[in-house]
């Protein structure tokens, strides 16, 4: 007997524990990927956080007000032009020097990929469909991997149905999936009526991916001024929860990549995203807060815990603790609650 255990943890010491993951049909080295931040930005950056170890980074995304804002300046500027210049009507001296913002970020795209071996994943940030069809075929014809849509919208609208904002979504992204071939995952709010049942359109519409959840940035009111000014605030781990809980959830009920995103810190994290049955975990503000190398750190502790747990990948791991694999599935529902009450006086 001795020598059978002797033998077998050989042969577990010999055995390589795998971190690659899949994700949008990327075969990915591990799940840990950066999500859009100025460190993604750049490329001195993005090259740190590849060499930490970073399986893919999302680019900072390209927002619909910015390309609109740009193109109404350049539309003002020639016009002034023009009339200034009337008995010339072809005279419209646009500077040969100018980049757009989408020029600029069209050059990233190519850069990062020239000088980076993982893959490389653009995402837009609006509310319509005007426009991005012709930018979602440039941003894949400049060599982007995937594409993120983050439709960032609060519906403040009290005329507006939850079927009109559902639709919103779903527009944009048919309209889009007709016009690329590149994998397009949407990044969602928690605030839908039925998560569930949108990330089901969704797939049915043609994404190949979600990002559970958006973090909506709340305004917050100066009491001198009593303006609305903006407010930023790094996320927390305890933000994690609510991505935890919903990615379990639906886990085996579609069939489609799941990103756990918004308050993923230290290596707990991003097991218990994986457990529950998520393919990547986002990593932002805690990179901006302690740097590249922290992924290091949590690719590292990754591995010791798999090798711990007797797991040889993340593969086997994965979603082993959601809804439909977890002891107790109803913990994850609503007949845990009055548990979660009491146990506040145990603490």
């Amino acid at each position: 007997n001795a020598t059978r255990r002797q033998r077998q943890m050989c042969i577990r010491d010999s055995i390589m524990i795998d971190l690659s993951t899949e994700y949008l049909g990327l075969k990915l080295a591990n799940p840990l990927v950066p999500s859009s931040s100025p460190l993604t930005g750049e490329l001195d950056s993005a090259k740190q956080l590849e060499d930490a170890g970073a399986s893919a980074l999302i680019l900072p995304s390209l927002f619909e007000e910015t390309i609109e804002h740009e193109q109404k300046q350049l539309e003002q500027f020639v016009h002034s032009q023009a009339l200034g210049f009337y008995e010339a009507d072809s005279y419209q001296p646009i500077p040969e020097e100018y980049d757009s913002e989408l020029d600029n970020y069209l050059d990233r795209i190519q850069q990062f990929k020239s000088a980076l071996d993982i893959p490389v994943i653009a995402s837009l940030n609006g509310i319509s469909t005007s426009g991005w069809i012709d930018t979602g075929k440039e941003l894949e014809q400049a060599g982007a991997d995937a594409l993120e849509l983050n439709v960032y919208y609060i519906a403040g609208d009290p005329n507006m149905s939850g079927e009109d904002v559902e639709n919103r979504y779903l527009q944009l992204l048919t309209d889009l999936r007709e016009h690329i071939t590149i994998p397009v995952t949407m990044k969602l709010s928690s605030q839908f009526s039925s998560v569930g049942n949108m990330v089901l359109k969704l797939q049915q519409a043609g994404a190949k991916g979600v990002s559970l959840f958006n973090r909506f940035y709340q305004p917050d009111i100066d009491l001198e001024t009593l303006r609305i000014k903006p407010h930023l605030e790094l996320s927390s781990s305890m933000e994690s929860l609510l991505r935890i809980r919903w990615i379990a959830l639906i886990r085996g009920r579609v069939d489609l990549s799941i990103a756990a995103t918004g308050g993923f810190h230290d290596t707990d994290d991003v097991i218990k995203a994986l457990l529950v049955g998520a393919d990547i975990t986002h990593l932002c503000s805690v990179l901006l807060q302690t740097g590249p190398q922290h992924i290091t750190v949590i690719k590292q502790e990754l591995e010791s815990w798999l090798e711990e747990n007797e797991d040889d990948s993340v593969a086997q791991m994965k979603g082993s603790v959601s809804q439909q694999c977890a002891i107790n599935p109803a913990a994850l529902e609503h007949s845990n609650y009055m548990d979660v009450i009491k146990s506040y006086g145990q603490l």
